[in-house]
């Protein structure tokens, strides 16, 4: 690799991650050299980029106005790395994916593995977030798809992928633990543990729905603090099915006696324009119900 390219991403990534040592680890560097290429950039650009802190790293202003030009060397640098590989056969390559912690858990290591049995060659970069953070990443280049909750963007290419139904889940001791279905009223009457992070998802929109203020308690978006908080007995929830499989924990599930779903889809900014990896990688989806 350019040493220039090497650089840059260096600084891109150090920036996405806060920290010297995250950067490091994800570009298989010392956080030694992480630092010294960055100061190489500085002294060559005559700029300070960062701000080093013991809370990690944030941009100066000068950095702020930097990083987009880097981010695009960075991006362009992968296309061409793309299109190399296209050009040699499918026997390197990176494949980035935004995806929430659910599909991460559930689908993708075995459409992974059955996709790297066939091309081994190929690496793969898994960024998780929200719904909204990974919208961003496809549209800024960060990554190449996402999985997401339709519908999404209208700039964005989508394909359907499963409909996921949205489940109650209750203290193994709750006073509803043995109805046959909970009734979406009753939501109201317990401690709430909501799942969702920036802008409203579908359970916010359940409760609109249902014209419903339930008691929210605790607000996060990791699924399994939320499970563990009810089998604590702090409260109840709504979390998707496909997060539900094969859980260690002792809850009680149940469905809404008003059904509520979710719709996954995969999501791009252009498939003709997409790498020939994740071309082949698409084919592959199917296998998740393996």
């Amino acid at each position: 690799m350019d040493v220039n390219i090497q650089k840059y991403l260096a600084f891109v990534k150090t920036v996405e991650c806060g920290s010297f040592t995250s950067a490091a680890e994800i570009l298989s560097y010392s956080q030694s050299g992480i630092s010294r290429m960055i100061n190489d950039l500085e002294k060559e650009w005559n700029v300070s980029l960062l701000e080093r802190g013991k809370g990690g790293v944030k941009l100066t202003s000068d950095g702020l106005k930097l990083l987009p030009y880097a981010q695009n060397v960075c991006n362009e640098y992968l296309k061409l790395q793309m299109q190399v590989s296209e050009l040699n056969g499918l026997h390197s390559g990176l494949i980035r994916i935004g995806t929430f912690s659910s599909v991460a858990t559930h689908w993708l290591p075995k459409v992974i593995k059955k996709f790297q049995s066939d091309y081994p060659g190929i690496d793969y970069e898994l960024l998780l977030g929200d719904y909204t953070e990974i919208e961003n990443w496809i549209l800024e280049g960060r990554v190449d798809c996402g999985f997401l909750r339709l519908p999404a963007n209208a700039e964005l290419e989508t394909s359907f992928l499963e409909q996921d139904k949205l489940l109650v889940v209750l203290p193994e001791t709750h006073p509803l633990a043995d109805c046959d279905r909970f009734p979406v009223n009753a939501l109201c009457d317990y401690p709430f543990m909501l799942l969702e992070k920036g802008a409203k998802a579908e359970i916010s929109e359940i409760f609109e729905k249902c014209n419903l203020a339930p008691k929210i308690h605790f607000t996060t978006w990791d699924d399994y603090a939320i499970m563990s908080m009810v089998e604590s007995g702090l409260g109840i929830s709504i979390l998707p099915q496909l997060i539900l499989r094969r859980i260690p924990y002792r809850i009680i599930i149940k469905e809404l006696d008003v059904p509520a779903y979710r719709n996954i889809g995969l999501a791009m900014r252009s498939k003709k324009n997409t790498s020939l990896a994740v071309k082949k990688f698409l084919e592959y989806l199917p296998y998740r119900y393996d």
